[in-house]
């Protein structure tokens, strides 16, 4: 008992000593407060400034190709078999060069016998001739009667006319002897062949039909607002589909406007190439000549809410999106019309990730890029 009493009495002093050297020991300063943190770039992009430049002055339009005349080339005959088609589609011809040939025979039998009526009209003039003047030649003498005399004459004007008749019998049938070929009109390339041999062809079936010298034109929509731009030779460049491009001249402006779409047709003249053929689609630009202009970078454009805007970085390193007016696109370039200065500083690249009022960090051109952190690899241990 007395033993478990000196254990209590030395725990007890032992705690008092600790306690007092806790009191007795220096004391600690309370944690500083945390600083107020400044604020951080949203981003850090480069500027550029806008570039004055002359650019060609564009009026961008759609239209589609077609032939500047089509000849329809038909057949002249009728009842006649179609013996022979020498042209197809996609050749080039000359005018008057023999496309195709009927069957000749059954005109040439009716030549034959127009002809021999002919000859037959021919030698009955002539007695109806000779028997009226020698009915004149017997006036004087009184052995006929003027009613006589008159009907020899009026025999040998009959028979003029039956001879006039026979020679045009004869003409007719050169004529049909003469259109069982088919001839080209003019020079040109032949787009469409309806002929096949054997055929039987009435008069007037089309046979082919031609490109007439081998023209075409793009008929371009311009709305009724632009045609006062527009004059007889401006030059126009057309895009095909392929992507080839001719440069052509305006030939003609149409004379009325649609009324649906209020737009007017301008017939431009097209060179010969291979890529651009008739009934093709094709989107050109009309060269109005050149102006001074203030371009940016494709990538400094942002477009929300349907309008374009740029990023002007300010004095105090935050931006502001200033809403402006695009024109042409030219080489990565675009045109602003409104609401840009000169002297503005824009971001460059990068304005798809801002908005209104960001801070920015404004790189120089010296700068080296920094890499991701993803485009960094661990290195491999050596085994």
């Amino acid at each position: 008992m007395k033993h478990s009493s000196l254990i209590a009495l030395a725990a007890l002093g032992l705690l008092a000593a600790g306690g007092a050297l806790l009191a007795g020991g220096p004391s600690r300063a309370a944690p500083p407060a945390p600083a107020a943190s400044a604020p951080r770039p949203a981003l850090t992009v480069s500027t550029t400034a806008p570039r004055r430049e002359t650019l060609a002055r564009r009026l961008p339009a759609n239209g589609n190709v077609a032939p500047w005349q089509e000849a329809s080339i038909g057949s002249e005959s009728n009842g006649l078999r179609l013996a022979e088609v020498l042209v197809n589609v996609g050749d080039p011809v000359r005018a008057g060069q023999l496309l195709a040939r009927f069957a000749a025979d059954t005109v040439q039998a009716d030549l034959a016998q127009a002809r021999a009526s002919l000859q037959e009209a021919r030698a009955a003039l002539a007695q109806a001739q000779a028997n009226a003047e020698r009915a004149h030649a017997l006036n004087a003498t009184g052995a006929m009667s003027q009613q006589e005399i008159q009907q020899y004459a009026s025999a040998a004007q009959a028979a003029q006319a039956r001879m006039a008749a026979a020679q045009a019998a004869v003409d007719t049938q050169r004529l049909r002897l003469a259109h069982t070929e088919v001839r080209a009109p003019d020079a040109g390339v032949i787009s469409a062949r309806q002929a096949t041999v054997g055929a039987v062809a009435g008069a007037g079936t089309e046979l082919f039909r031609m490109l007439r010298r081998g023209r075409l034109e793009w008929r371009a929509e311009v709305g009724s607002s632009d045609l006062p731009r527009l004059r007889p030779g401006t030059a126009a460049v057309v895009t095909a589909a392929s992507g080839a491009q001719v440069e052509g001249r305006v030939r003609v402006l149409a004379p009325t406007v649609d009324q649906a779409t209020r737009n007017a047709l301008v017939y431009v003249d097209l060179p010969a190439h291979p890529d651009i053929r008739a009934g093709m689609f094709a989107r050109g630009e009309f060269l109005l000549g050149r102006h001074e202009a203030l371009t940016v970078p494709l990538s400094a454009v942002v477009v929300r809410d349907g309008f374009s805007h740029l990023f002007e970085v300010g004095a105090d390193g935050r931006v502001h999106m200033r809403r402006v007016q695009t024109g042409q696109r030219v080489d990565g370039r675009v045109e602003i019309t409104e609401g840009l200065a000169p002297e503005t500083r824009i971001v460059q690249q990068g304005g798809a990730f801002l908005n209104d009022g960001d801070l920015v960090r404004v790189a120089t051109e010296s700068e080296p890029k920094q890499v991701p952190a993803s485009t960094h690899k661990a290195p491999t241990a050596i085994k």
